[in-house]
């Protein structure tokens, strides 16, 4: 795994991990890396300087009272990516994640068919618009939902 620090064309930067150098080109090529502020797909990696760990346990105590204590991977870097973390632990407390089938549940929600609850997972582009033409209200979520498996 490699972690990057990126910045889209409008300026916003975050980081991400991806399996390998590799994948980055691989994954930006294909239009599938975004910005996490502002969606955008014009997406590089910015400036940044290598974490560079030293051999496992080489003189390291972990037990010292001095000892680096580890971090978390990211923190959100700017007001806007924390209003951001801050949406997405409102929306996964309060909604259930319905995956796949979010359009499925949401029509029947809308049909009367389900009792109505809040929701949220995944859509094409096109079921989601083929929604909202019903008269089924939706709305896009700012962010990627984790899958949630076993």
């Amino acid at each position: 795994m490699i972690q990057y620090a990126l910045k889209c064309a409008d300026g916003h930067q975050f980081d991400s991990w991806f399996q390998s150098a590799d994948a980055f080109d691989k994954l930006v090529t294909a239009g599938m890396v975004s910005c996490v502020v502002c969606g955008g797909a014009k997406v590089e990696k910015a400036i940044m300087t290598p974490q560079v760990r030293t051999a496992r346990g080489a003189g390291v105590d972990p037990d010292a009272p001095d000892a680096p204590v580890p971090g978390p991977l990211s923190q959100p870097a700017s007001p806007a990516e924390q209003a951001m973390a801050d949406l997405r632990k409102k929306v996964e407390e309060n909604a259930d994640y319905v995956g796949k089938d979010f359009v499925t549940e949401a029509r029947a929600m809308h049909d009367g068919d389900t009792p109505p609850r809040s929701i949220y997972g995944e859509a094409g582009l096109d079921e989601a618009r083929q929604l909202i033409k019903d008269g089924v209200p939706v709305a896009p979520l700012p962010f990627m939902p984790n899958r949630k498996t076993n």
